[in-house]
Formats: C-alpha cells, sequence, structure tokens
C-alpha cells in the first residue's frame, strides 16, 4: 500500500479554508493510515502554488493532481481519495 500524499493550499484571509481543512481532517482520521497531509500557506510559498498552477484557495492536490478548488464535501473527498489508495 502507497502512501497518498495530500496538499492543502490555503491562505489567511481565506473564508473557505478553515472548513476545507476539517473536511480533509475528519475524512483523514476516518480512512486512518496511509495518509499523509500538509497545509501549505500560499502566501509563504507562493512557488508551491504556482508549481501546481494554483490560482485560488483553497485547492486540494491529491498525489500530485489538483482535486478540488475550494471546500469539498466529505463523501467527494472520500471517493477521491479512495482511487489513490
Amino acid at each position: 500500500m502507497s502512501m497518498v500524499k495530500i496538499l492543502v493550499f490555503t491562505s489567511p484571509m481565506c473564508p473557505h479554508c478553515p472548513p476545507a481543512k476539517r473536511v480533509v481532517e475528519e475524512v483523514v482520521s476516518e480512512i486512518g493510515k496511509g495518509i499523509e497531509v500538509e497545509y501549505i500557506d500560499v502566501m509563504k510559498e507562493p512557488e508551491k502554488a504556482a508549481e501546481y498552477g494554483i490560482m485560488a484557495v483553497p485547492t486540494i492536490v491529491i498525489d500530485g493532481e489538483v482535486a478540488f478548488v475550494g471546500a469539498p464535501t466529505k463523501e467527494a473527498l472520500r471517493e477521491k481519495i479512495a482511487k489513490y489508495i
């Protein structure tokens, strides 16, 4: 089983970022093992956002692929992660 890497791109001024973080945390804790999550503040790491062509936050990248722009529902996120596990 390979490790799934989730990058959550956020910004301090973003009103939709805290709910997106919550969804990611809840789904990851339900799935359990095999998922690594990294939160990236686009204000502090703009080059990382540019690397993925990110123009809006929150954006969730799963294993190098932009999976969601905006906060996903738990169901949508769970389904998407399942494809990578």
